[in-house]
């Protein structure tokens, strides 16, 4: 009889983390350049990428990456 044994993935999840004050500034600042705002609990930082939920701007909502340098990587319109 075989036994089966338990597997153990290698690859491990991916944690989201709550950004600081000063990222919260900074992403304020660069999305208010572009007309839209977000509310600092829809921020969360997932593998050094900035995860932006609910983005207001003027044309609708999105949600949208930033990369470190708080530059959009994405958008998608919700």
């Amino acid at each position: 009889m075989k036994r089966l044994i338990p597997l153990i993935f290698l690859a491990t999840p991916a944690f989201a983390q709550d950004a600081t004050p000063e990222q919260i500034a900074a992403i304020d600042a660069a999305l208010a350049e572009v007309q839209c705002e977000v509310d600092s609990a829809n921020i969360e930082i997932e593998d050094g990428i900035f995860d932006l939920d609910d983005v207001i701007c003027a044309d609708g909502q999105y949600d949208v990456k930033m990369d470190a340098e708080y530059k959009e990587v994405e958008r998608r319109k919700e």
